[in-house]
């Protein structure tokens, strides 16, 4: 058995916990993703917004501007998923998250507006979340 496992194996877990909870926190926290640790993906710009199952981001396609008067943020995602399923996910997932509905595609939360644009066709889906303040 190499050294380097047999080193760890005779470590305590208690002394290994910082080491575990740094690796495990960088993970989670990494700008550069957005998936949770475990394995909710959210969408890019917004920490609580999940992103539909069936949908990935699109890279570099949004925008985040923090100012003063609230953030603004715009992201977008696709997938092969269709204008019900992702009207039908987020009007039941949103008011969990304390999202009041304000339509089918609008949503209203602590001073800000979610709005969710479907563009394209179903099986062919583009959604564009943009974050406002009110």
């Amino acid at each position: 058995m190499a050294k380097s496992s047999t080193r760890h194996r005779n470590v305590p877990w208690r002394k290994r916990l910082p080491a575990l909870a740094l690796a495990g926190a960088l993970g989670v926290m990494s700008p550069a993703s957005a998936v949770y640790a475990d394995g909710d993906a959210f969408v890019a710009g917004v920490e609580d917004l999940p992103l539909m199952p069936g949908l990935a981001e699109v890279r570099d396609a949004g925008v985040v501007f923090d100012k003063p008067g609230g953030r603004i943020v715009e992201s977008y995602a696709e997938g092969a998923v269709s204008r019900t399923e992702v009207i039908g996910f987020y009007r039941q997932t949103l008011p969990q998250l304390g999202w009041h509905a304000l339509g089918d595609t609008a949503f209203r939360r602590e001073g800000e507006r979610l709005e969710i644009v479907l563009l394209g066709g179903d099986g062919d889906l583009v959604v564009r979340f943009t974050l406002q303040p009110e």
